[in-house]
């Protein structure tokens, strides 16, 4: 009984179980906050790639515009926006995962195609 717990009340075991419970919270919170994110008209997009406007807390950076080219073409940036372009419906979820994702939403059609 005793050697069963003693890895539990060891120190460093605890302090690796409390970190891997933090990631594992942060990982959850992000995965719940991402619809809150994507406008509704674009949750109900059909099999069609679309045209979003992606606005962030701040003005994007590099490496901003490197992890949204993964998921759609970059077409500009302005202020605290990214024009991402020809975005699958399934992937508006991972485009508005990271925290640093404030919204995500149509791109308005007089900048669209």
């Amino acid at each position: 009984m005793r050697v069963r717990s003693a890895p539990v009340t060891s120190p460093k075991v605890r302090a690796l179980l409390a970190a891997a419970a933090c990631y594992l919270l942060w990982q959850g919170w992000l995965t719940v906050r991402a619809p809150e994110k994507v406008a509704p008209g674009l949750s109900r997009a059909g099999e069609e790639a679309v045209d979003i406007l992606v606005t962030l807390p701040f003005p994007p950076e590099r490496f901003h515009v490197l992890a949204f080219q993964q998921f759609g073409r970059v077409s500009g940036t302005r202020e605290n926006q990214v024009e991402l372009r020809g975005v699958k419906p399934s992937d508006l979820r991972a485009v508005a995962r990271p925290y640093w994702v404030s919204r995500v939403e149509p791109l308005p059609r007089e900048q669209g195609r």
